[in-house]
């Protein structure tokens, strides 16, 4: 079974990780979950994290064929824009897209000229497709739950799964956000754990659980079925919704949630300028509690 090589990047600001996944047997790669760099008080944005990923890049010689996003974070700015001008790259997302982009362009009220198809993206995969990454054949599998537009991506031994799992000591992903299920997210971590025990598996976040000194974002799927918080032991679809649902019941909005969106439902892209040439992000008052 083909090995990507996989090289991380945690940005200690949002808790994320990108990952650059190669080719062994090429200089072929891709960047998944990339990180656009963004200060909520001044409103100020940077490439830095970008950038250091694009000087690795550089440094090994690669190509990048993909960038491509698990889902539309809530917690970070995706850099995928930029990464594509600076890559000639296609960007990719999963299909259900548009689902997200019905409600959030709706609650940022983004107006007519805001296309909720998935157009903002070159490629939308639905679940069981394919494509390659130089040699390396990459299987998509819709992973809903977290939101209706999550996948994971399986490229030989490794899967990236986004928000689904995380490590096996903090759990796993929220399912409270508009479409949403506990029940669908249980179904999809079934899916990903139905993949070989010795799977690697490469997370979107790490959070250092109590206890633990050192950021992680790898495990694998054995150590997933038998350790996770939430899900390991062989635990029921019934007892992971009950415990799902109390605990997103008591969790706060993710700080970066209101620029995120906006950003990141398109593609990583800033909304247009208003009249006066400056682009802004809005607010939507008591909206995001009402979903």
């Amino acid at each position: 079974m083909t090995q990507p090589q996989v090289i991380s990047f945690f940005d200690e600001a949002t808790n994320a990780v990108c990952h650059i996944v190669r080719d062994p047997a090429s200089t072929a790669c891709a960047v998944i979950d990339s990180i656009l760099d963004f200060d909520p008080a001044s409103g100020d944005i940077s490439q830095r994290s970008a950038d250091a990923v694009l000087a690795e890049v550089v440094r090994q010689g690669l190509t990048v064929e993909w960038v491509l996003e698990t889902h539309v974070h809530a917690d970070h700015l995706s850099a995928m824009p930029y990464m594509a001008r600076k890559t000639g790259a296609k960007m990719g997302i999963g299909n259900r897209i548009d689902e997200v982009q019905r409600v959030f362009g709706k609650v940022f009220n983004a107006g007519t000229d805001f296309q909720m198809d998935g157009s903002q993206f070159d490629v939308l995969f639905a679940d069981g497709d394919t494509f390659a990454i130089g040699n390396m054949e990459v299987r998509v599998m819709h992973t809903p739950g977290h939101t209706p537009a999550c996948v994971t991506y399986v490229v030989g031994d490794a899967a990236f799964v986004g928000d689904t799992l995380f490590m096996p000591d903090y759990g796993t992903a929220r399912c409270d956000f508009p479409g949403g299920s506990a029940e669908q997210l249980y179904d999809s971590i079934q899916k990903v754990l139905s993949l070989p025990d010795d799977t690697r598996l490469f997370l979107c976040h790490d959070y250092k659980a109590p206890g633990r000194e050192t950021f992680c974002w790898e495990t694998t799927v054995a150590s997933e079925k038998a350790d996770n918080l939430h899900v390991g032991g062989g635990k029921t679809q019934a007892e992971f919704v009950a415990f799902r649902t109390e605990r997103d019941a008591k969790l706060g909005m993710p700080k970066l949630i209101i620029p995120s969106i906006q950003v990141n439902m398109r593609a990583g892209n800033m909304p247009p300028p208003e009249a006066d040439g400056e682009t802004y992000l809005k607010i939507p008052l008591g909206r995001l509690s009402q979903l």
